[in-house]
């Protein structure tokens, strides 16, 4: 017998391996698993639907502003993770109901699934990160911020974050391969993944694992985090210089010889209506971000502190459990934007509309 049936037969026959249970039995993880599965499935179809139509709706208003750029982007990213993570849910799935595929659904849908959408979300995170770091600029510098933030420079940014975010799969490619395995235990030859032992892969490995699993989603994560704080913190002083220029308007009715003109706001508070509008939107999708993403990060924290919190350690099934309610919630957050827009961007419901030929059906009745 080759090294790599031996490696494969240890962890698969279940007389010679014992899977990790950790804190959860296997009612428990079965039932835990399968509401997981199922509500994510829901959520995903509905999450397909809307981030298709944010990109339809943002390509037909086109890329004058760049803002619609980036939105559009993190549409496409959206989309991209809700389809690998029903993919993935798929394969959970159909494992769990013990039905017999021609390939090893676990780690089939590793490779194919959960690991392009890890990279993916940091895609996610990051361009979230930029469109707060931009409304933010637009505060501090907003006479230059039109030269620095074009729909040119947007493009570019956008495709840096992608290959920054995306690029380290590659490591995950060419660590490990796809081989016909046959297995005594269930007396057939199915699809499997097979780990490539190099030493060099091993310390490259954990560069990976460091950079980009830790500490590359964390720092968007608190990217987002400082500048939704920033922007909220504006709109409340915006909020309270209106409600003072509002009281000075009432008393100086009563005493003409004072002008509440002088009682002008700071440079970054002076906004228009519009930008006003844009900024609300960027803190409602940031914080709906934030939301979603803490339990990711409160994973990744885990993980590096606890050795044994991995897919191959003693808690493999409290991880399985936390990775799969991160798909969860990150797929609501990319499904509800689409009512963020509609709500907050007139030019978007009007768009919408239009698609959906809501209006049409008005005119009718």
């Amino acid at each position: 017998m080759s090294r790599l049936q031996v490696w494969q037969d240890q962890s698969k026959d279940p007389s010679v391996y014992t899977p990790a249970t950790g804190f959860l039995n296997d009612r428990q993880f079965g039932i835990i698993l399968l509401a997981l599965l199922s509500i994510s499935q829901l959520c995903s179809v509905v999450a397909i639907i809307s981030n298709s139509l944010n990109i339809t709706v943002f390509v037909r208003l086109g890329f004058s502003e760049p803002s619609n750029i980036s939105l559009v982007a993190l549409a496409a990213s959206d989309l991209a993770c809700v389809v690998l993570s029903i993919w993935t849910n798929s394969c959970y799935l159909l494992r769990s109901m013990d039905v017999r595929l021609p390939f090893d659904a676990t780690n089939v849908s590793f490779l194919t699934g959960s690991a392009p959408w890890a990279f993916i979300s940091r895609t996610v995170a990051w361009i979230t990160a930029f469109i707060s770091f931009e409304r933010c600029l637009c505060i501090l510098v907003p006479l230059k911020v039109k030269k620095l933030i074009t729909s040119k420079s947007t493009f570019t940014a956008m495709i840096i974050i992608v290959i920054f975010t995306c690029f380290p799969f590659l490591y995950v490619v060419l660590r490990n391969r796809f081989a016909w395995i046959f297995y005594p235990y269930l007396n057939a030859t199915i699809l499997d993944v097979v780990p490539i032992d190099n030493e060099n892969f091993i310390q490259i490995g954990y560069i990976v694992v460091v950079c980009c699993g830790v500490i590359q989603p964390l720092l968007a994560f608190f990217i987002v985090l400082m500048c939704t704080i920033f922007l909220v913190i504006t709109l409340k002083k915006l909020s309270s210089w209106r409600k003072s220029v509002t009281s000075a308007k009432s008393q100086w009715q009563h005493k003409p010889g004072e002008n509440p003109a002088s009682n002008s706001p700071p440079a970054q508070d002076r906004m228009s209506q519009k930008e006003k509008r844009l900024v609300r939107m960027v803190v409602a999708i940031a914080a709906i971000f934030i939301v979603s993403y803490t339990p990711t990060c409160i994973m990744l924290v885990f993980s590096v502190i606890f050795d044994e919190f991995t897919y191959f350690g003693v808690y493999k099934r409290m991880y399985i459990v936390c990775g799969l309610a991160t798909f969860f919630t990150q797929t609501v957050s990319g499904g509800v934007n689409i009512l963020i827009y509609y709500n907050m961007a007139s030019k978007f419901r009007s768009a919408l509309r239009s698609i959906l030929c809501l209006d049409l059906q008005e005119k009718e009745k």
